[in-house]
């Protein structure tokens, strides 16, 4: 798989929580740190996802939003 996108981080599928229209993947990344992510259950089936399964998350830098107190 080639992209793009330079911000790449390897993960596990922890946990998948799918209804008709959505999934909710977390997912458990190399360095201990759970990330989830929401995805469509159409891309999720698409993606041939399951619990155990190697995936990548992919950020586009213009989707990440910093805050400061």
């Amino acid at each position: 798989m080639q992209v793009s996108a330079r911000n790449q981080l390897a993960g596990t599928v922890k946990e998948i929580k799918q209804d008709d229209i959505m999934a909710e993947v977390t997912l458990q990344l190399a360095d201990g740190v759970e990330l989830v992510a929401v995805i469509t259950a159409s891309s999720a089936q698409r993606l041939n996802i399951s619990v155990g399964s190697q995936v990548y998350v992919i950020v586009k830098s213009t989707d990440v939003m910093i805050g400061a107190d």
